[in-house]
């Protein structure tokens, strides 16, 4: 059921936004969710991927392979993870492009920018549990 109707619903509209979402955009599309450790420790679901990062490959053909992220291509929707190659025909090995939702972070790179963002996030999930508490049961 559609509840705002001023946002589509059209199929073809939301794939053509997500397609051509700007960069910053798609970091918010290409985050991952944290592995139960984390999750526990910083009390957030996902997190936007980043460069760096540790993670584990959850889903498809590399599925269960541990390694650390090497390059983040936006463009393509795609990360790169050193550990997670292919051999082509002349001998060479080519990272294989992994897209985020078949990843779980099991070490993130913290910095400045990625505490404050942690810390902002927990902030909001206690704030939404708080109202979704303090709301009164109506009687029907």
């Amino acid at each position: 059921m559609k509840y705002n109707k001023k946002v589509t619903s059209s199929r073809r509209k939301n794939r053509k936004a997500h397609f051509q979402a700007p960069s910053h955009i798609r970091r918010k599309i290409m985050s991952t969710h944290l592995s139960k450790e984390l999750r526990s420790k910083y009390g957030v679901r996902r997190v936007p991927i980043r460069k760096d990062d540790e993670v584990k490959v959850v889903r498809g053909s590399h599925k269960d392979t541990d390694g650390k992220i090497i390059s983040v291509i936006r463009k393509k929707f795609i990360v790169k993870i050193d550990k997670v190659t292919v051999e082509k025909k002349n001998g060479q090995t080519q990272n294989v492009g992994i897209h985020p939702s078949n990843l779980v972070i099991t070490a993130l790179k913290i910095n400045n920018q990625r505490l404050k963002l942690l810390e902002r996030r927990k902030r909001e999930v206690k704030n939404k549990e708080k109202k979704t508490d303090s709301k009164p049961e109506t009687k029907q």
